[in-house]
């Protein structure tokens, strides 16, 4: 009962891996980034055009509309599509359910006919005899070559799908790891100041603002991958570990049938096609699962990749992971460049009106810059952005934010207890550890600025699925499909052999019998009390 119940339940966990966590990849940072920004999502936008999923792979007849044709696409929301996905597996289960009762019945009439009809003419045949058991031979065979396909195919399945999984939760961890770097350069940007010259409140109440939601979405993203990781392992391990347990089973099952029917034990024989019975329709019905499994993996990957080409469209994606659009991704971009922009230009007052100051200041701002600077002016610090926020390539002389802080390093004097430079340079230490503290702010929001965009116009998702359908799905629908098809292959087999069993332990008895009289009372005596 239990592995019954385990197994439909892994297969949609398996199915739906990237709606799991690709789902908090981009809910968790996209949505709580994007929506927070422009609340305008897809839906609301109405120049896009709406793209049906896997249109063509899903065409099947839904159970659910009469067996109509299911038109609707690839939509793991949609009870028609469900519904017409695990209707593919209904030859299976049909001949799960006729092998059950078609065979239970023919066990009972063997029964009845063992136990009440004792006295009975008795023939043997030695070509029925001969072909029962080349036949049977020929079964037990082929269920040996089933569970070896079986083996190995879920063997690799398993491999296939955890290389995915950890694909998926490599690219969930890299986003964690870059939101708290993001996190901790805003957390930075609060603190920045030069020589008591700090960022415009307006900037620094949106920096709080944008560093609460990422530390939000990190740590949704963080815990959501962490629980939904291990529970889709512990249940690719249980589904590998049912699938070994089916193939030594029915491989154990086939081989002693084999022995046991040349042998002669026929109690034993009947007893085992007793087992087989039950075990050969559970078989069939896990061949439907993975059918099932294999359809729905089938449908997921190609719907990945008509929602990577399609990137303006409305599809059955959008409910799964929920992008915002081109002017959400843009709005986040331009909060990141004018925090970057506020604190490079900041930086640079400092630098042209304090510490490369020529003349003596007025009285008002000589308390800032009395420090005995001297030597070559210290240079400015290029900033990315113009004021419109349009890229800046750097001028002559600037210092690129990547390395600015060990350029500045050289114009670092030494200080008297009361920080006076007592030494050529212009920058006190505190002061070039303010400017580098502010420089790193920089350097971060304007490395992470593609970042925060792609994960919100769900460019990242898009590279991801990208990836998964081109590297991933092959081995995915392949190994699939050797599960299925070698749980088939052992479940007919078993299936053929469990009827030979019984035939051939008639025939064998039958010539037993027929020895045993030729040999007594000679060739013509046939007629008399069959072998209880």
């Amino acid at each position: 009962m239990g592995g019954k119940m385990l197994l439909p339940s892994s297969a949609l966990l398996l199915m739906a891996f990237v709606s799991v966590l690709l789902f908090f990849i981009s809910s968790a940072a996209a949505d709580a980034l994007g929506r927070s920004l422009l609340e305008v999502n897809n839906a609301e936008n109405s120049n896009s055009t709406t793209v049906v999923l896997a249109k063509e792979r899903t065409l099947r007849k839904d159970p659910l509309n009469d067996l109509k044709y299911y038109t609707g696409g690839w939509n793991i929301s949609n009870d028609h599509y469900i519904a017409s996905v695990l209707y593919t597996g209904s030859p299976l289960f049909l001949v799960a359910a006729i092998w059950f009762v078609g065979f239970g019945l023919f066990l009972l009439l063997v029964s009845m006919y063992v136990c009440c009809c004792r006295r009975h003419r008795y023939g043997y045949s030695q070509f029925a005899y001969a072909l029962s058991l080349i036949l049977l031979s020929l079964f037990t065979i082929s269920a040996i070559v089933g569970s070896i396909v079986l083996y190995t195919g879920q063997g690799k399945f398993h491999d296939s799908t955890s290389s995915t999984l950890d694909y998926v939760v490599g690219q969930a961890d890299s986003t964690v790891n870059n939101l708290k770097d993001v996190s901790s350069y805003l957390t930075s940007a609060k603190k920045v100041g030069v020589d008591q010259v700090s960022l415009p409140q307006d900037v620094q109440n949106n920096i709080d603002n944008v560093n609460n939601l990422i530390t939000s979405a990190a740590n949704q993203l963080e815990e959501a991958t962490n629980k939904n990781k291990d529970d889709i392992f512990h249940y690719l391990d249980a589904v590998g570990l049912i699938l070994i347990v089916v193939a030594a089973v029915m491989l154990a099952l086939a081989l002693l049938g084999f022995l046991l029917s040349i042998s002669g034990l026929q109690f034993l024989v009947y007893i085992l096609v007793f087992v087989g019975w039950i075990l050969v329709a559970i078989t069939f019905i896990l061949c439907g699962v993975f059918l099932v499994l294999h359809n729905m993996m089938g449908d997921t990957c190609v719907a990945m990749n008509d929602w990577v080409m399609n990137p303006t469209a409305h599809t059955a994606l959008d409910k799964v992971i929920p992008c915002v659009d081109v002017n959400a991704a843009q709005e986040t971009l331009s909060q990141s460049k004018d925090v970057t922009f506020q604190v490079v230009r900041l930086v640079n007052g400092i630098i042209t009106n304090i510490t490369n100051a020529r003349n003596l200041p007025p009285p008002s701002v000589a308390p800032l810059i009395s420090y005995n600077q001297s030597g070559p002016f210290v240079p400015l610090l290029c900033n990315p952005y113009n004021i419109d926020k349009t890229n800046r390539s750097c001028a002559a002389g600037e210092a690129d934010l990547s390395n600015a802080t060990q350029i500045w390093r050289s114009y670092v004097c030494q200080v008297s207890k009361n920080n006076i430079c007592t030494t050529v340079g212009r920058l006190t230490p505190t002061l070039y550890d303010q400017m580098s503290s502010a420089v790193n702010v920089s350097y971060g929001l304007h490395h992470y600025g593609p970042f925060l965009t792609s994960l919100v116009d769900c460019t990242f998702v898009r590279d991801t699925f990208s990836a998964i359908h081109d590297d991933h799905c092959p081995d995915l629908e392949r190994y699939s499909r050797f599960v299925y098809i070698g749980l088939a292959m052992v479940s007919a087999a078993v299936m053929l052999s469990l009827i030979l069993w019984v035939l051939y332990a008639r025939e064998r008895r039958h010539r037993k019998y027929t020895k045993l009289v030729d040999a007594t009372s000679g060739p013509n005596s046939f007629e008399s009390k069959g072998p209880q």
